[in-house]
């Protein structure tokens, strides 16, 4: 996937590599990462807690069709009887609903679907090569009709150009079964402003004035403040309204009415192979 503002994109600067093109076109892969995944699990040091797949790049990156990648992860993470977390932007999380479902019936797994914007032409130029909106949104449909917990991830809200869309996007995931909702405002650290703003000025010219100059509104003057606590949501008065819509709308739409905690209490390494069973 290449969305323009993935807050992914200066790992590759750190890597010596563009944080455009580069990150477009060049991705690394762990191949082994259900297998270290596992090492780690069968630690003594290890107490069991929620993982997160997909809290820097999407799990469901189009290359996971072939390499599968996640799905051993998420095989390791059943067998373990590993809780776990999964926010994608991709339609190709229900492949896996022979996993999920199952572990969902456990309580050990949740699905939040990223939902920038409803308007499947900006999604295109924003976010190429990621499902449609609408195809999250039959996702959706499908994950909660297996019994698998589905979240709505309005993300980015991009003041002045998807902020208008926010009740409109929860609306429709409650619509598609989802029952837990989160938003995060636009974050742009490092060379993200640069490249944002260039896709701005192409894309939406006669708006990117006014974008720009709203986040800066939400950032204390800057296009990206990093402290913790406040980078999620931004501050000031523009920041503030849209928490405040966004909590009427949940308030209003059911959403995060239910506790969405998953299941620590069964977890449960498997016998490794040539392990002998214990009688207790």
């Amino acid at each position: 996937m290449a969305c323009i503002y993935c807050f992914a994109r200066p790992t590759h600067a750190y890597l010596g590599l563009s944080p455009g093109l580069d990150f477009e076109t060049k991705i690394f892969r762990k191949a082994r990462a259900a297998e270290l995944l596992a090492a780690e699990l069968r630690a003594k040091s290890y107490r069991c807690q929620p993982l997160a797949l997909g809290a820097n790049t999407d799990p469901y990156q189009p290359i996971e069709r072939e390499q599968r990648i996640t799905r051993a992860v998420l095989e390791v993470c059943r067998d373990f009887n590993q809780p776990v977390m999964i926010i994608t932007k991709s339609a190709l999380v229900l492949r896996d609903l022979d996993i999920l479902a199952p572990m969902a019936a456990k309580g050990l797994v949740n699905v939040a679907l990223s939902v920038t914007t409803l308007d499947r032409d900006l999604a295109r130029r924003m976010e190429p090569r990621a499902s449609t909106p609408q195809r999250r949104l039959a996702a959706m449909r499908e994950l909660t009709a297996a019994g698998v917990p589905v979240a709505v991830l309005a993300s980015p809200v991009i003041p002045g150009l998807t902020d208008h869309e926010l009740e409109a996007i929860l609306t429709a995931a409650a619509q598609a079964g989802a029952t837990q909702a989160n938003y995060i405002l636009l974050r742009l650290p490092l060379e993200i402003a640069d490249l944002f703003g260039e896709w701005l000025r192409e894309h939406a010219p006669n708006r990117a004035e006014r974008v720009l100059s709203l986040i800066r509104q939400c950032r204390e003057g800057e296009l990206y403040r990093s402290q913790f606590g406040s980078r999620m949501k931004g501050s000031g008065p523009v920041a503030e309204l849209l928490s405040k819509r966004f909590k009427l709308a949940c308030r209003r739409l059911g959403l995060n009415a239910r506790d969405a905690a998953l299941n620590c209490a069964d977890f449960m390494p498997p016998p490794a192979r040539g392990e002998q069973l214990t009688m207790f």
